[in-house]
């Protein structure tokens, strides 16, 4: 049964509003203006190293202190990452649906490995997936195949359909040479049309339908 590899932020949860006020808390310490949610959410994607950098680049900081803001960053986001946090509505259910039918099911983020594994347990996902490989797992981040092809093989497979919702989703499939199904609810920064997409989910209680017919 082919498998099915899911983003994580932007995905299968709405997780901007967490990651904002982990931000904002961070630039209350070092004296900066808090950020809006969409200049925050325009920084998601690339993992936490990137959000840094371009934080530190819409206030003027030095690049010299991106690491430090990264491990602090890190820090105010583990300690909080569940609380405006939501899963998209149907994500249970289709994920149910998918189980039984006999998918195996991973994650493959940007999100650095031990805080994805914390959220997917706090919202009871985490039973659902066999792997979780994250920004920091491997020696590269998506865009790169890499990630993904890992998150295949700890799944025993060499192929699989990924589920996304930005343009750094849509690269990685392509990179790995796999169906991408497109998430239009999440944090894409450039227009759909401009992406490699093989099916489109507007709705969670579709999934099921269009991993059928990708299937087929």
């Amino acid at each position: 049964m082919t498998p099915i590899i899911f983003d994580l932020d932007g995905t299968l949860l709405n997780s901007a509003p967490d990651i904002q006020a982990a931000v904002n808390r961070l630039m209350g310490e070092i004296g900066q203006e808090p950020l809006e949610l969409a200049t925050v959410i325009s920084s998601i994607g690339n993992g936490i190293g990137v959000l840094c950098a371009r934080v530190a680049e819409h206030h003027g900081l030095p690049a010299a202190d991106v690491p430090d803001l990264t491990a602090r960053l890190l820090a105010h986001y583990n300690a909080e990452p569940a609380t405006l946090t939501y899963a998209y509505p149907g994500v249970f259910e289709a994920l149910s649906e998918l189980r039984t039918r006999g998918h195996p099911m991973a994650v493959c983020t940007n999100k650095p490995e031990a805080p994805a594994r914390k959220v997917l347990a706090t919202f009871g996902l985490d039973t659902f997936f066999e792997t979780v490989v994250g920004g920091d797992t491997c020696a590269t981040r998506k865009p790169d195949a890499g990630p993904l092809r890992e998150t295949m093989a700890r799944l025993g497979h060499t192929d699989c359909i990924y589920v996304g919702d930005s343009e750094v989703d849509a690269e990685t499939a392509k990179a790995a040479e796999v169906p991408f199904v497109f998430f239009t609810h999440g944090y894409c920064h450039v227009p759909p049309a401009t992406l490699t997409i093989h099916a489109t989910l507007t709705d969670w209680a579709d999934l099921p339908g269009i991993v059928a017919e990708l299937t087929a």
